[in-house]
């Protein structure tokens, strides 16, 4: 959801706007649930306590019945799902429309990796890690080639796991489980900075536990399906990250202001504060890329060989809560102060003379 929030419209959901209106008592709760990021949080939270009760509703039924995940050649909920219908008369048509209306909704479900890409492709484009070409937004709004390109990765991984969706569990854990434990680590520094007493110890306490949490089930899932090619998954995760900071530092990471604000603004058609935050990040970036190119550069010189770093010292990104404006579609954008001051760059042989058109005959009169 977190990559998805671009997507939402920055509105109050209906139950928000009742409760407001109804209910005013409760203002902190609406609060908490408005807006864009209310949604948001909406979703989780409903996702939260719906799949833990209904994955503590499977586990007990699972050993009540002793039908587990490949008994009878059905995965558990098949099983579980077998079992109740046939309590009924004319179940087993109703079994066969429940899966039918399963695979219509998994697939429906699958839908959410496409928008995930679609929000990380455009970003990772602004910030150097991909090149400008794959920013394309058709009039629908929908970044065509990022799906392309997902969708291929796609088919080759389920070509080289034979089509067992299970073994490629681990991949699910390197998009899903390993961003969370980031984040979690990343929310408990913002609360360790930000609060003061019950709410900063309660609140680094959960997101720590969180994060630790994400990184156990993401190690899980490796070991878990080690025999099943689970090993694959460090491999490909290693690729990815050395192949993400060897783009960053090539020629194709390089994003000036300039660049990042026709990426963002004009490319990806991003406004407010999402398109100021990706700007931020952006600098960030540039920020970190210049810094492992001098790290480099100080590599070789251990061994006596100077090589001058050749770019120069990127814009300073700043501090992260001056970047963010209010969720609104005229907040100004964070590099208009370098577009605006911006020199035009010097061009063989000078700036261009201004001539006026001439008459029918060629002559000026």
């Amino acid at each position: 959801m977190s990559n998805g929030i671009q997507f939402v419209i920055n509105e109050d959901a209906g139950i928000v706007k009742w409760g407001k209106d109804h209910l005013p008592k409760l203002k902190g709760i609406w609060n908490f649930y408005s807006g864009k990021a209310g949604i948001g949080r909406f979703v989780q939270t409903s996702f939260l306590f719906y799949g833990g009760i209904t994955t503590a509703l499977l586990a007990y039924f699972s050993n009540h019945f002793s039908v587990f995940d490949g008994t009878l050649g059905r995965s558990l909920v098949a099983n579980l799902s077998f079992i109740g219908f046939g309590q009924i008369p004319g179940g087993e048509i109703l079994y066969w429309a429940y899966q039918i209306l399963a695979v219509a909704l998994l697939a429906a479900a699958s839908m959410t990796a496409f928008q995930d890409l679609q929000a990380t492709e455009w970003r990772d484009v602004a910030m150097g890690e991909l090149p400008e070409l794959i920013v394309y937004r058709n009039s629908q709004g929908t970044f065509t080639r990022s799906i392309t390109i997902g969708f291929i990765v796609t088919v080759i991984i389920q070509f080289l796991v034979h089509a067992n969706t299970s073994a490629a569990v681990p991949f699910y854990g390197v998009g899903v489980f390993m961003p969370i434990m980031m984040m979690g680590f990343a929310i408990r520094k913002h609360i360790l900075a930000n609060f003061k007493g019950a709410a900063r110890k309660w609140g680094a306490f959960a997101a720590g536990f969180a994060g630790v949490l994400s990184g156990i089930v993401f190690i899980g899932q490796i070991a878990g399906k080690w025999t099943e090619g689970g090993w694959v998954v460090l491999i490909s995760f290693s690729v990815l990250v050395l192949a993400a900071n060897a783009l960053l530092i090539s020629p194709i990471g390089v994003r000036e202001p300039k660049q990042i604000h026709r990426i963002v603004r004009e490319k990806a058609r991003v406004q407010g504060a999402m398109a100021s935050i990706v700007e931020w990040q952006s600098l960030r970036m540039q920020e970190y890329r210049y810094s492992v190119l001098v790290s480099i550069t100080r590599f070789f010189e251990l061994f006596g060989i100077y090589r001058p770093v050749r770019y120069e010292v990127p814009v300073p990104a700043g501090v992260y809560d001056h970047a963010v404006h209010v969720d609104h579609a005229e907040a100004p954008s964070l590099l208009d102060q370098y577009l605006d001051n911006r020199p035009a760059e010097p061009k063989v042989g000078g700036a261009p003379k201004q001539t006026a058109p001439g008459d029918e005959e060629g002559k000026i009169e």
